[in-house]
């Protein structure tokens, strides 16, 4: 050893060498995680209601982030890309066709028709506001017990909205921004199930499509393009490496239009509706989808999705042209008070009024009448960007690589497979984050008191610049849509039943004393959460030991029945 080495290395026995041991609970998470076992359980109380038996089972707690329980988070990922591989490529329709409801809820529906014209009706009968609201209150409460029996059938959804809102709607035209252009409006075909081609010796070919999505520009950013061992340039001029430090900054934070970035990642799950509509209109069939989204370097969103089926490249890039998202809201362009002395709540008035003139702030309904005017213009227009459309045979490397492309950050935070590391890249996320405090999420949004608006069902105690709405979090930096995007008919199965498939083929493999029992019915047990603290539930540590202990057998006991049930004669399973 050299003397550098020796004079790095602390003394035995000393507090640095001490400090340098590793911990006995980093090495039980560790080994929790290697073996797929939860490292925070949640334990449940059952109590068989035939024999009277109590026991506390262990339930995984379920995470999705890997931060928060890794192998739950990552065993939710190979859920995601099971469900997405067997819905790519199907050869027949996944639909499933509902059941006929049957003559006892058909029943309980006519019911529920008849209260609800009675209740319209009770505006037309002549009677004084007392005896009317009496009648209404009696009429809403045989509604409520009618939809409570609703809901113990096996009738899924609901008929009516569950909150009942009497304000008149407001109708906005559907007609297209003459800035877009015209997309072909086919009748759409309900099959989702993507065309096939012959090959020249007769072989069937279903391709399908792996799709990016992206936002437009808010300005040059430092970037890394690497065309095989050819780097491009960047705006700024120089070839930047993998690790630069600069990377996804702006090339000229003062010119980079920060406010367009946020509102587009406001919005950006509405825009991903619009595409997805539009796009199945211009192409004439139910086109299916799974994906998730992402954080670019720039810390904008955007897609990735494996698409059932092929499309043009020119019709997705023609769609993606033309979808918009109009942001019907009042004006926000320019604040009219500041974080500092925003308007103030006047209790007698149960409004929000100008700190200096005491006048009241104009409601939410005053400053949406205002829109009504065939002339007004939306507050905001987003828009798609640049899309990348690849097309993905079925079976080959290419589709194994795509599913788990599209998967690769579902088990992280947004924003933590894009976290800042240097200095620019910090100043650019806080300075995203600034724009993100003070921009108004909602209706209800706190931050239109900025803008001269009360938001919509005003309180006491709203304060501007520190709404509590996942939008202005660090965690979100603006996107608060769901990360993974499946389409109601890509496979025609659920997580759930995916799990289901998985139990059944443990049950398969085993198939014998070593298979877990079939699941009973649910009304023969009665389940509740147990305490931590009781007095028979273990300490956390001794249960996840114990769980680990269980898995490890447990998956011996697996590879052993696949051995033999993989062996022909009773000489190679005895011999394996």
């Amino acid at each position: 050893m050299t003397d550098t080495a020796l004079l790095s290395e602390p003394r035995p026995g000393s507090r640095a060498a001490r400090m340098r041991q590793p911990l006995a609970k980093d090495a039980m998470r560790l080994l929790a995680e290697r073996n797929g076992v939860c490292v925070r359980p949640l334990p449940l109380r059952r109590t068989d209601t035939v024999t009277g038996l109590t026991e506390v089972v262990e339930v995984p707690c379920g995470a999705r982030l890997a931060a928060k329980c890794k192998p739950c988070a990552e065993r939710n990922r190979r859920l995601r890309i099971q469900q997405i591989r067997e819905g790519w490529h199907l050869e027949d329709e996944p639909a499933v066709r509902p059941e006929q409801p049957s003559r006892d809820v058909l029943e309980l529906v006519k019911t529920r028709a008849h209260l609800e014209f009675d209740r319209e009706a009770l505006q037309y009968e002549p009677m004084t506001p007392d005896e009317r609201a009496e009648r209404l209150a009696t009429l809403d409460a045989q509604i409520a017990e009618v939809d409570e029996a609703l809901g113990e059938t096996d009738l899924r959804g609901h008929l009516t909205p569950k909150e009942r809102d009497e304000r008149p709607r407001r109708q906005r035209s559907t007609r297209r921004r003459h800035d877009s252009p015209e997309l072909p409006r086919l009748p759409v075909d309900p099959r989702t199930v993507g065309r096939t081609f012959q090959g020249k010796a007769g072989q069937t070919f279903r391709p399908s499509m792996l799709l990016t999505l992206t936002l437009d520009s808010h300005g040059a950013v430092h970037s890394h393009v690497r065309r095989g061992a050819y780097v491009a340039p960047c705006p700024c001029g120089e070839r930047h490496s993998i690790h630069d430090p600069k990377l996804g900054t702006p090339v000229d934070p003062a010119t980079y239009d920060y406010r367009r970035a946020a509102l587009d990642a406001i919005h950006f799950a509405r825009v991903l509706d619009r595409w997805w509509q539009n796009l199945r209109r211009a192409a004439g069939w139910n086109v299916q989808y799974a994906g998730a989204v992402e954080l670019q370097r720039r810390l904008a969103p955007h897609a990735h999705f494996a698409v059932r089926g092929t499309l043009p490249r020119r019709l997705v890039a023609m769609v993606a042209k033309a979808t918009y998202h109009q942001v019907w809201w009042p004006a926000f362009d320019e604040m009219t008070y500041s974080v500092d002395r925003p308007p103030v709540w006047d209790p007698e008035a149960g409004a929000y009024v100008d700190p200096t003139t005491r006048e009241s702030l104009p409601t939410w309904g005053e400053a949406l009448d205002a829109l009504d005017d065939p002339d007004a213009r939306p507050a905001y227009v987003a828009r798609l960007g640049r899309t990348d459309a690849r097309g993905i045979a079925q079976g080959s490397k290419d589709a194994e690589r795509s599913i788990r492309y599209v998967t690769k950050y579902v088990t992280k935070d947004l924003t933590e497979h894009a976290n800042p590391s240097s200095s620019a890249q910090k100043a650019h996320a806080d300075r995203l984050h600034a724009e993100l405090s003070v921009l108004p999420c909602s209706p209800t949004c706190a931050n239109w008191l900025l803008y001269g608006v009360q938001p919509d069902r005003p309180k006491a105690g709203l304060v501007p610049g520190r709404c509590t709405g996942k939008v202005h979090q660090r965690s979100t930096l603006g996107f608060t849509g769901r990360r993974v995007l499946v389409s109601r008919q890509w496979s025609g199965k659920t997580l759930a039943d995916h799990r289901a498939d998985n139990r059944a083929w443990i049950r398969a493999v085993l198939s014998g004393d070593l298979a877990e029992p079939e699941e009973t019915s649910a009304e023969r047990y009665r389940f509740e959460l147990a305490r931590p603290d009781d007095p028979d539930v273990l300490p956390l540590e001794h249960r996840i030991l114990r769980a680990v202990s269980a898995r490890i057998r447990w998956r011996s006991q697996v590879d052993t029945a696949r051995r033999l049930s993989a062996t022909d004669t009773p000489e190679a399973a005895r011999a394996a």
